[in-house]
Formats: C-alpha cells, structure tokens, sequence
C-alpha cells in the first residue's frame, strides 16, 4: 500500500472526515493515535495533526513526538494541533475571551500566500475551540484572520509547517478542500493517483504475493463488504478461496436463500451453512448489547472452524472489515479515542483457530468499497444494497433474543425495506433497518385491547457511517408501512420512526 499521509489523531470527533476529504483528493492516508507505535514516520510525505477535546494547557493534554515531522516534513495542524505547536514552540495559547465554535469569515489572507490560493476574503470556515492563540511564536507568520480570531493560520518561516484553528474538513468550511488541497498538492507535492482501479491493481497484487498458493476461507454475508474483498482475493488465488454463508438465525427475511442465489453465477467458491439454531440457543438469555457481540462473534468462529477443518490445509481466514470498523474498535488505552462498541469481525482469532488473518478492505470506508466493487464490474444491484451488522438483527432485538422475536422482526423489516424500494425511497437511503423493543404498549384492535410489542423504524442518510443524518420519509410513506406492519405482524401494535442523527446516536441502537 502506497504511503502518503499521516493524520495523528488526539480524539477529535472530526478526525476522520479529515481522512475522508483527503481520500476525496485520490490521495492515500492513515489515521493512527498520536502516540501509537504502529507507524514509521519517513514512510509519509506529508503529516497532518487532528483537533481534541483536549485543552494544551492541561496537565494531561497529549504532547505529540514531533522529531523527524517538524521542518523535515510538510506538516498541517488543525485547531488543538495548531495551538499545539504554537503553545510549545514559544508562543501563547490561552482561554479564548470570546465564543469561538461555529461558522465564521475570513477578514484576512496573506497575499500571494499559496496556502489560500483560490480561497477569497469572506471565505466561511467553522470553529470549534474554548482556547485560542493569543502570542505566535517569533518564527511563526500570521496568514489569515477571523473577525474573532485574529490568528486563524498561520506558518513557520523556512519550513512547510502550517497551523489552522478552524476546520476544513467539516462541510461548514466551504473552501476546506481547496485548503487542503493547497497544502497537500501544492505544498507537499503529492501526486492524485490513488483511485479505484489502482487500488485492485496494487491489492491483487500484494494478495498474489502474501498468499501464494495459500488456501482462504471466508465468511460472506451478502453484502457490499464481504463480497468486494470475496472478488478481490478471488483474482488473486481463484478457487483457492472457500467461501462461506453463514445462516446465524439473525439475518432478514429469506436472506439465506436469496444471497446464495445472487453469488451463483460470480464464479465464486460457496458452500451455504445453516446455523441459525446454534447461535439462538446460545444467545438464549442474555440481553447486554456486548454480550450479545461477543456470543454472535464466538460462535462465528466456531462455526468458522468447523468448516475450515473440513477443507485440507487451510491457511487464511479473510474478513470483509472496513475502516470505520478498525477506527470505532480503538481503545483508549491504543489512543485518545474512546471505543464506542465492539465489532465482532476486529480483533484477531482466538489460540485454538490456527489461522492468519486477511482484511484487503481494513484501510476503505463504505463509499470507497462500492466504488472499488463498481470498478470490478460487481452487480449494481448488489454494491446499492444498504448496509447490514455483522450481528445482524441481534442488536436490532433491544434485550433477550428469541425465535419469535426475530420472527417478529423480520417481518416488520420486510415490509420497511420492500416498501422503500416500491416508493422508490431506498436509493436515497443510505442505511435503514427496524429494531424491536423490549417494552409492550396498550393498543386497541377492533373491540380488544391488546398488550404488544412496540418497534422502531430508522432511515438514514450517510457517507461511510462515521456520521449520519436521519432521512425525512414522506409522511404518507411512514403511514402506509405503519398499517402494513401493524396490520400484518402479530405481536406488534405501535410503530414509532427514529429521528436521531450520529453523533450523538449511533446508527444502531446496540
């Protein structure tokens, strides 16, 4: 994998749209905690420093090792990395006297300053900082003013080092691609050469050399992520992929069927696995959101090993995980980032399996995927479909999981999905799904009072799931599907739609 940008990450809930727009650029680049050990900074062209809730005041504020970066690499800080350099190269950062989070106008660029080409005065950025540079250090230039914060950017004399307090990855700064553009083409000197189809040239090829004549299993779940990675290693090692399609009990209504349908005429090796009784009596009691993972997962590579022990001399098991997956499941004991849940697919192996991992997508977001499957002549059809939890509808069951209440479920999410999709709704929906709670409520059917359960309907509009809109459905659509499904599904008589966005929700409501 080519390496081209660094970003060093202090917990900013922007970091990874600053990666997004990066890769928007066709220009690779990697995230990791800023005191990670994972990486090897000559390895880079160009670094760039995130934001943090952090203050660089605090006593435990992150105090990144900046040797071999600054002044040998062109290097960008935003806001807290910034304030960073500024506050630790001599100057002064203190409590900002006025608010500074929200939309703001540039009042001041440097002339001829490439670093703002192409961005005008009055240019809108976004801020979101309590601290602010009060003194830049004496080697430090001023290049661009706010009506509030006078210094806005600046950089260092003799080096390619830049420092920002706004960001130009949110969507509020309207020239914050052309900024960073700026920086990593103009500045830096990177070429815009990492597209679709040089990444399944250059992962086709690595696979054929780290696999050999290697054998791999891997689990397909019928959508998007599993079967781009399933195509790629198959251009790599043909038939010496053995693929699996685990029934777990949790998928959607005739899913198991109609996957296997879909891959026969991809030339893909596929067996059909049903285990859907094995996951329900062992997920029998237990209602945590945790336990419930980490149950689905075990039994996943059991089932897993079952299989592979029946295929000689099995080498590999490869892994559909993207990069939010790995993003999301940093501890903070690895970094700043708090883990917001466990993924059941990150993680490793455990003893007894005796086989190396393989994740030829862990380094793409979902858009990308589509984009690399699109570029492999995958079924359109297939690459749109919305995405679905390795848990599956084990963590859209809120409590303890039983037959009939996935029976339940599978039945309200039918109707949801089949609806979106005859309303012509579910192209504009980037992930939509129902969960069913573990609360009844009082409803009347004909002259009875009932006494059923309530389920919730979410819809959302994303670009790779580190954050997410909720979708405003036609009014006439959500009645429609209501009456549908508290109509059509015993045990249900109340539905109710999710308008949360991410963050705070997450998609998923365990």
């Amino acid at each position: 994998m080519q390496h081209q940008v660094l970003i060093l990450d202090f917990g900013s809930q922007y970091t990874q749209l600053i990666a997004r727009r990066v890769r928007e650029l066709n220009i690779f680049c990697e995230i990791f905690p800023y005191n990670s050990k994972s990486f090897n900074v000559e390895d880079y062209q160009a670094v760039i420093l995130s934001g943090s809730p952090y203050s660089v005041r605090a006593e435990d504020a992150p105090h990144p090792d900046l040797f071999g970066i600054k002044g040998k690499i062109p290097l960008l800080g935003v806001c807290y990395g910034a304030q960073y350099m500024a506050h630790n190269f001599g100057g002064e950062v203190g409590a900002s006297n006025t608010r500074e989070y929200g939309r703001a106008n540039l009042s001041f660029i440097k002339e001829d300053e490439v670093f703002f080409e192409n961005v005008n005065i009055g240019s809108q950025v976004w801020m979101s900082h309590s601290d602010t540079i009060i003194n830049l250090p004496d080697t430090f230039e001023l290049i661009a003013s706010t009506h509030d914060v006078h210094k806005a950017a600046f950089k260092i004399k003799d080096e390619q080092t830049y420092g920002i307090q706004f960001h130009p990855e949110v969507y509020h700064t309207k020239d914050g691609l052309t900024i960073l553009k700026n920086f990593l083409v103009n500045i830096a000197g990177l070429k815009q050469t990492w597209t679709p189809d040089s990444f399944v040239e250059t992962t086709v090829a690595e696979l054929k050399k780290k696999l050999g004549n290697d054998k791999v299993v891997l689990g397909l779940s019928g959508g998007v992520d599993s079967t781009v990675a399933a195509t790629l290693i198959s251009k790599a090692i043909g038939k010496n992929l053995y693929c699996i399609f685990v029934n777990n009990g949790l998928l959607r209504k005739n899913e198991f069927e109609s996957v296997l349908d879909q891959y026969k005429h991809m030339g893909l090796n596929v067996k059909g696995v049903d285990s859907s009784a094995r996951f329900l009596k062992e997920l029998a009691g237990e209602s945590d959101p945790e336990g419930k993972r980490k149950i689905i997962g075990r039994v996943f590579i059991e089932v897993f090993d079952d299989e592979a022990n029946e295929i000689q001399d099995v080498s590999w098991l490869a892994q559909g995980t993207i990069y939010p997956d790995v993003i999301e499941s940093v501890s903070a004991t690895g970094g700043p980032s708090a883990t917001i849940k466990s993924h059941h697919n990150v993680g490793g192996l455990p003893d007894f399996m005796k086989l190396k991992i393989i994740e030829p997508l862990n380094t793409l977001f979902k858009d990308e995927v589509r984009r690399v499957g699109r570029s492999m002549g995958i079924d359109e059809e297939l690459l749109g479909r919305h995405p679905f939890p390795g848990p599956g509808l084990g963590i859209r069951i809120l409590g303890d999981i039983t037959a009939e209440k996935v029976r339940m479920l599978q039945e309200v999410d039918h109707i949801f999905i089949k609806g979106l999709k005859e309303d012509g709704l579910y192209n504009k929906v980037w992930q939509a799904g129902a969960m069913l709670l573990p609360v009844n409520s009082v409803g009347v059917m004909g002259d009875e009072r009932t006494y059923e359960k309530a389920v919730v309907l979410r819809a959302v509009e994303s670009t790779d799931g580190m954050t997410a809109d909720w979708v405003n459905l036609p009014y006439e659509f959500l009645q429609k599907t209501s009456n549908k499904i508290i109509n059509g599904v015993k045990g249900v008589n109340r539905v109710v739609y999710d308008i949360s966005s991410k963050p705070p929700a997450t998609i998923e409501w365990e």
